[in-house]
């Protein structure tokens, strides 16, 4: 069994910045990869960013490439979101959510990832 601990959200004005924290514990840990998705109000889980544990790879939503960042830091068990010139229209409750399997890894797709956190809730004003 693995927990996956979010933390870092907030209100924040728009063009503020934040940064998310999942930390993963459990089960030794040893992912095939990492994301990050949000849902906002009324609309479906949409993906956000994602990262590959061994290489590092990233991948974003088009709507947050060039203001987010993802990263990891492999010791701490823990991938980070950073968050910078936020709009109103990232308001969402955002998720981590971790791989641990073989099977083929679709970094976009909620499907692929087998654990998820709680969400921490991100609000940002106008």
């Amino acid at each position: 069994q693995v927990q996956l601990v979010e933390s870092g959200g907030g209100l924040v004005q728009a063009g503020g910045s934040l940064r998310l924290s999942c930390a993963a514990s459990g089960r030794t840990f040893s992912p095939y990869a990492m994301g990050w998705f949000r849902q906002a109000p009324g609309k479906e889980r949409e993906f956000v960013a994602a990262i590959n544990w061994k290489y590092g790879l990233t991948y974003y939503a088009d709507s947050v490439k060039g203001r987010f960042t993802i990263s990891k830091d492999n010791a701490k068990n823990t991938v980070y979101l950073q968050m910078n010139s936020l709009k109103p229209e990232d308001t969402a409750l955002y998720y981590c959510a971790t791989d641990l399997s073989d099977d083929p890894w679709y970094p976009r797709e909620p499907a692929s990832y087998d654990y998820w956190g709680q969400g921490t809730q991100v609000t940002v004003s106008s």
